[in-house]
C-alpha cells in the first residue's frame, strides 16, 4: 500500500467526520429557527447618542 492511498483514505475518513460534524451541530435551513409571522415591520431602533471623538495621544517635547 503507497502513501498517496492511505492518505486518501485517512482523507476521506476526515471528511466524513467533519460532515458529521457540520450537521450535528448546525441546523440546515429554518429548521432552529422559529417562523417569523408575514407582513410584520421589525420595530425602528432609535439610534443611539454619538459619543465624542477618542483623543490621540499627548506628545510633549522632553529635553536632553
Amino acid at each position: 500500500m503507497s502513501s498517496q492511498s492511505v492518505a486518501g483514505i485517512l482523507g476521506a475518513i476526515v471528511a466524513a467526520m467533519v460532515l458529521v460534524v457540520a450537521i450535528a451541530y448546525g441546523p440546515i435551513g429554518q429548521s432552529g429557527k422559529p417562523a417569523r409571522p408575514a407582513g410584520t415591520q421589525p420595530a425602528q431602533a432609535q439610534p443611539a447618542p454619538v459619543a465624542p471623538a477618542p483623543r490621540g495621544p499627548v506628545i510633549r517635547e522632553v529635553p536632553n
